[in-house]
C-alpha cells in the first residue's frame, strides 16, 4: 500500500511539474509574440544602420518619423475599427478626397449667385476637410450597422465612391501651388506639412497628440471599454446594454476623420493635391495595426503597438529607398511583411489558447488532493 501511494505521489508530482513547465513555456512564447513589433523594429534599425551610415543621423530620423506620422495617423483610426472586429478599406481614397477638397477650397469657391470668388481661411479648410472624411466614415458606419452590409464590402464600395468623388471634383487634374496668396488671405496651408514648432514637424506633433487622445479614450473612458468588449463578444456586449451600433458608427467616423487629416498633411507638404493620392494607403494602415499586435478578429490591440507597427512599415520603406532597392522589390517585401504579420497574429492566438488550456491543467493538478490524503479520507 505504501509503495502504491509513493508511486501515485511521484506520478502526480511529475504531472504538476510538466503542466507548470508547459504553461511557462507557452507564456514565454506569447510574450515574444507580444513584443514582435519591438523586436522587428530593433532588427530593422540595426540592419539598416550597418548597411548605411546615413540611416541613424538625426535629420534622417526626423524625416523618416515625419513619413511614419502620415501612416500612423491613418493606423490609429484603423486601430479603432479593427478593435471592434471590422475593417476600413476606404481610408486611402479619403486621403485623396480630402486633399482635393482642400485644393478646391484654397483655389477659391465660385459663388455665381453673388458674382464673387470666396477664399476660406486655412482653419476653415482644415475643419471642412476633416468633416468630409468623418462624413464618409459615418456612411461606412451606417452601411455596416443599419443595413447590415459586411464591413469589407461596405468600405470597399466607399473606396470607389470616395475616389470617384475626388476625380469628379478635380476633373482628374492636380491642384498646384496650394501655398496661397497673401492678397486673398488664404496663406498658411503649407505650415501643416512644413512647419516645425519646437524643432519637430507638425505631422509628428499631430501623431503624438492623436496617439495620446486615443490612448486616453481606450484606457480611461467607458467608450474604450465598450469598444474592447464589442470586439471580444459583440452579442454578449449588446445584451449587457452597451450601444453597440453607436460604437461601430463612431469608430468608422473617427477612422474617416483620421484619413482626412493624413490627406491634409500630404497636400500641405507637397503644396499640391492629386485625386490619386493615398492609393493603397489602407494596406499600410492595416499592416501597421496587425504588426503592432492587434487581432483582426477584434478585442485586442494597443496604441503603443500600432505606433511601433507604423514605425516598422515606415523605417522598412525608407531604409530600402536609402539602400537603392528597386521599387518593385519594395512592393514584394512590403506584401511579404503583411502576410508574415497575419501569420504571426494567428500563431499568437493559437499559443494563447494553448497557454490558457495549459494553465487550467496546472491549476487543476495543483488542486488535486495528495494520494496519501485521499487514502486517509477513504478510511
Amino acid at each position: 500500500m505504501s509503495d502504491t501511494l509513493t508511486n501515485d505521489h511521484a506520478a502526480l508530482a511529475g504531472q504538476r511539474r510538466q503542466a507548470a513547465a508547459e504553461a511557462r513555456r507557452l507564456k514565454t512564447l506569447n510574450t515574444i509574440f507580444e513584443l514582435r513589433a519591438f523586436i522587428a523594429l530593433g532588427v530593422l534599425i540595426i540592419v539598416f544602420s550597418l548597411l548605411s551610415d546615413s540611416f541613424l543621423t538625426v535629420d534622417n530620423l526626423i524625416t523618416m518619423t515625419k513619413h511614419v506620422a502620415i501612416n500612423a495617423v491613418l493606423a490609429l483610426g484603423m486601430l479603432l475599427v479593427i478593435l471592434k472586429g471590422g475593417i476600413d478599406l476606404s481610408v486611402g481614397s479619403i486621403v485623396g478626397l480630402s486633399g482635393v477638397i482642400a485644393g478646391e477650397l484654397l483655389q477659391g469657391v465660385h459663388l455665381s449667385l453673388f458674382g464673387v470668388i470666396a477664399y476660406p481661411p486655412v482653419w476653415a479648410v482644415v475643419i471642412l476637410c476633416v468633416a468630409a472624411g468623418a462624413v464618409v466614415g459615418t456612411v461606412n458606419g451606417i452601411l455596416v450597422t443599419r443595413l447590415n452590409v459586411a464591413p469589407f464590402i461596405a468600405t470597399l464600395g466607399m473606396l470607389y465612391v470616395a475616389r470617384g468623388a475626388a476625380l469628379l471634383i478635380s476633373g482628374g487634374t492636380t491642384y498646384p501651388d496650394l501655398a496661397g496668396d497673401p492678397s486673398t488671405h488664404n496663406t498658411g496651408f503649407d505650415w501643416i506639412g512644413g512647419g516645425r514648432p519646437l524643432g519637430l514637424p507638425v505631422a509628428i506633433w499631430i501623431m503624438i497628440i492623436l496617439a495620446v487622445l486615443i490612448a486616453v479614450l481606450l484606457r480611461s473612458t467607458a467608450f474604450g471599454r465598450w469598444l474592447y468588449a464589442t470586439g471580444g463578444n459583440e452579442r454578449a456586449t449588446q445584451l449587457s446594454g452597451v450601444p453597440v451600433q453607436r460604437v461601430k458608427t463612431i469608430v468608422y467616423m473617427v477612422s474617416g476623420a483620421c484619413a482626412a487629416m493624413s490627406g491634409l498633411i500630404i497636400a500641405s507638404e507637397l503644396t499640391s493635391a492629386a485625386p490619386q493620392a493615398g492609393d493603397s494607403f489602407e494596406l499600410n494602415a492595416i499592416a501597421a495595426v496587425v504588426i503592432g499586435g492587434a487581432a483582426l478578429s477584434g478585442g485586442r490591440g494597443t496604441v503603443r503597438g500600432t505606433l511601433v507597427g507604423a514605425f516598422v512599415i515606415g523605417f522598412l520603406a525608407d531604409g530600402l529607398v536609402i539602400l537603392g532597392v528597386s521599387t518593385f522589390w519594395q512592393i514584394v517585401i512590403k506584401g511579404t511583411v503583411i502576410v508574415v504579420a497575419v501569420i504571426l497574429d494567428q500563431s499568437q492566438q493559437r499559443f494563447q489558447r494553448r497557454g490558457a488550456a495549459a494553465s487550467a491543467v496546472a491549476v487543476a493538478a495543483a488542486a488535486e488532493p495528495e494520494p496519501a490524503a485521499a487514502a486517509r479520507s477513504d478510511r
